[in-house]
């Protein structure tokens, strides 16, 4: 692996201290990395405060150019991209051609959206203009599930508002957004964009700093509460996309057979490392054997192995300390369900665990009231629709759902009910650009993607004076 530096106010440096980054399918040390010190970050954040009122008054037409110019030097190297990210974060090299070819379609999507102004009232007692204003310097905290994809959430719609930004990446999975800095360093304004990495210390001081108007962060539920509370000292503004323990909810008409594959993806797509996949599976007691089994098939031939291989379905888990919580959630599916697939951490180097079905378990196991984040799921047997839904909703998280059946006005009139801010029908984890996306409950604050996900970097600003003469 290349040398790899950060990126403060236009120049590539080095880090003050430097850290390793291991590769989860070998356990081996894949590069070292810079590392930023606290002086590091103020100078990042006063960097990109400096470069802040330019950057704001460029005309959004400039401002859209890079943003776009940004996209066509991520699909120019989309293969080197994709490779790095492979050996960092664990996922096959074909979801991760996917995951980056995905990050430019973002950029070009987010880049080419307007800001117009809006007039609220044209009369003859007043004039109303509504406008939206950048808002100054936003910290960008990204998490290492999909370090590239979840990086063109927020980086484009920042930008194109007119903010400057300060990018961490994970600590475990810093070297593809690093690439991506160098690559874009003379596309953006000095300054204008700047890229620091930690070891997880750094994460507060962002969210306290004076100088950063708005924190936008994905991550745990648990550590969102701590930037929510540590960004309450400066009132800052916050997006925050966070933990789900999204139900799935079969209904009595499905073909198994049919459904099977597409609840299988739901679940296990990048080794179950999503936050809004499907972390619990209710089956209706009439299809559930059937199901069960349906399931167990897909898993057993599923091919679990380095994400550099040619053939391979599912990677590693990308931290040793996810693998353990993992581990942890495998012990609870043998001491209160029956394992049918899977069960256990694979006898190999690397974080690999077996894709793993658990059916004949019930709420009140960690299992199935936790958010494994991991390719383990559980398969719940009910028999009322309602009680259903009422099993469903009764979470403290509220980020994703779906419902299965041959019925789409049935599963409409489920869905309705779900206490979800998106909620899919016959499929799961369909996401794109103009659709927004955020949480319910303590899944989340704000929105991202679409019109919505750019108005949250903005201030609003009403001009209320006398009609034009």
């Amino acid at each position: 692996m290349s040398d790899y530096n950060l990126l403060i106010d236009g120049k590539l440096v080095p880090g003050d201290q430097t850290m390793p980054v291991l590769n989860p399918a070998t356990e081996e040390v894949l590069a070292q990395c810079p590392r930023a010190s606290k002086s590091q970050l103020d100078a990042a954040v006063a960097a990109a405060k400096a470069a802040y009122p330019a950057w704001a008054a460029t005309p959004m037409e400039e401002r859209r150019k890079v943003v776009i110019g940004m996209a066509d030097v991520i699909e120019a190297n989309s293969g080197d991209l994709a490779r790095i990210l492979t050996a960092e974060q664990g996922k096959p090299l074909a979801d991760a051609t996917g995951e980056v070819l995905g990050m430019a379609a973002f950029f070009r999507y987010l880049g080419s959206l307007e800001l117009p102004m809006k007039v609220i009232e044209n009369s003859g007692d007043r004039k109303v203009e509504a406008y939206r204003r950048p808002l100054g310097v936003v910290g960008a905290i990204i998490p290492w599930n999909y370090p590239l994809l979840i990086l063109s959430f927020k980086l484009p719609s920042a930008l194109l508002a007119g903010n400057t930004l300060v990018v961490k990446p994970a600590p475990t999975t810093p070297l593809a957004t690093l690439r991506f800095a160098e690559l874009i360093k003379d596309v953006v304004p000095k300054g204008v964009l700047n890229f620091i990495t930690d070891a997880n210390d750094l994460g507060g001081e962002m969210t306290k700093h004076p100088d950063i108007r708005k924190i936008s962060f994905t991550g745990s539920t648990a550590t969102g509460q701590k930037v929510m509370a540590s960004a309450a000292q400066t009132l800052k503004r916050i997006t925050l996309e966070l933990g789900g323990n999204d139900a799935g909810i079969v209904l009595d008409d499905v073909d198994p057979k049919k459904v099977a594959p597409g609840i299988f993806e739901g679940a296990f797509q990048n080794s179950g490392q999503v936050c809004l996949a499907i972390k619990r599976l209710y089956v209706h007691e009439s299809v559930y054997d059937e199901l069960c089994n349906e399931l167990v098939a897909i898993a057993r031939n599923t091919v679990v192995d380095d994400g550099s291989k040619q053939g391979t379905k599912l990677g590693p888990l990308q931290n040793k300390m996810q693998y353990e919580k993992v581990k942890a959630f495998l012990e609870d599916a043998h001491k209160n369900g029956k394992v049918v697939a899977g069960g256990s951490a694979m006898d190999r180097p690397g974080y690999f665990i077996e894709p793993t079905i658990v059916r004949d378990i019930q709420e009140g196991s960690k299992l199935v009231d936790e958010e494994q984040f991991g390719p383990v799921l559980p398969l719940i047997k009910y028999s009322d629709k309602d009680d259903v839904i009422r099993r469903a909703n009764a979470t403290t998280y509220g980020l994703g759902a779906s419902v299965w059946s041959s019925d789409i006005k049935r599963a409409h009139e489920v869905a309705t009910k779900l206490e979800s801010g998106t909620v899919w029908i016959n499929k799961h984890l369909d996401m794109a650009p103009h659709i927004p996306f955020g949480g319910a409950k303590q899944s989340g604050i704000g929105t991202e993607f679409a019109e919505e996900g750019l108005a949250e970097f903005t201030q609003l600003q009403i001009i209320n004076g006398p009609p034009a003469a």
